[in-house]
Order: C-alpha cells, then sequence, then structure tokens
C-alpha cells in the first residue's frame, strides 16, 4: 500500500517549493489529506500525477518563478567574493548581484545567453538560449 507523503517529501518528489504544493491545495489543483494533528499529507497518487506534468522550462532545472528574461550577458564585473551581471533581454536591462563562484559556475562572460529569473525580490541567472 502506497503511503501519503509529508508536504515536504512531496514537494521534493514533485520539484517545487512547499509553499506551491500549499498554494495548489488552496486552488484546488492539489488533493491532500489532514492527519490526526492537522497536518497536510499529500497521497503518492497525487506526487505520481504531478510528477509527470510536462516540464515548463527547457533549463532541466524547474523554478516556480513566473518572470523569466531571457536575454544576452552585457557585463559581468568580479570584485572580491561577488560580482555585478548585466543582461540585455530585449527593451530590459537587468543587473545583478550576484557571487564570482556562481559567474563561474554558469560560465558566464559578455555575449553569453543567460535567463534572469525574478522571484519576489531576489534575481537568478541561469545560463541558456536566448529569446
Amino acid at each position: 500500500m502506497a503511503r501519503d507523503l509529508s508536504l515536504g517529501e512531496a514537494a521534493s518528489a514533485i520539484g517545487v517549493s512547499v509553499d506551491t504544493l500549499r498554494r495548489w491545495d488552496r486552488s484546488g489543483r492539489l488533493k491532500t489529506k489532514r492527519d490526526s494533528r492537522n497536518r497536510r499529507l499529500v497521497p503518492s497518487s497525487e506526487v505520481r500525477r504531478l510528477s509527470q506534468r510536462p516540464e515548463r522550462h527547457q533549463t532541466g532545472t524547474h523554478r516556480s518563478a513566473r518572470n523569466r528574461f531571457r536575454g544576452v550577458v552585457r557585463s559581468v564585473e568580479a570584485d572580491g567574493v561577488m560580482a555585478l551581471v548585466e543582461i540585455e533581454a530585449g527593451p530590459f536591462l537587468i543587473t545583478a548581484a550576484i557571487t564570482r563562484d556562481a559567474i563561474e559556475e554558469l560560465g558566464l562572460a559578455a555575449g553569453v545567453n543567460a535567463t534572469a529569473v525574478v522571484k519576489a525580490t531576489s534575481v537568478m541567472i541561469e545560463r541558456g538560449a536566448a529569446a
């Protein structure tokens, strides 16, 4: 018999955040149960169903951010452990402060295609195809 998963276990298995699962539960997109302590539990059948949905992004790593700006890196200025990355994404010019390690890991340099992912007050940078 398949067991029910905690929100954290289900979020990890599906590849989304716990907040996303709570939002899906409230909107009816996810069916949950409650245990004796009123905690949400996600049936394994729901995890399977949601895990089979097609990936929305081509980057290979799913992110729940809705604001994605694909463009080209205009400049990278590294100083110490931090760096500024400037991306030209259509009519937008986006500047993000990220670590030097992230610059090196992503291979960011002027002319490289990248995506600025804006979520709340944070900007994350992904390397990828231009729009």
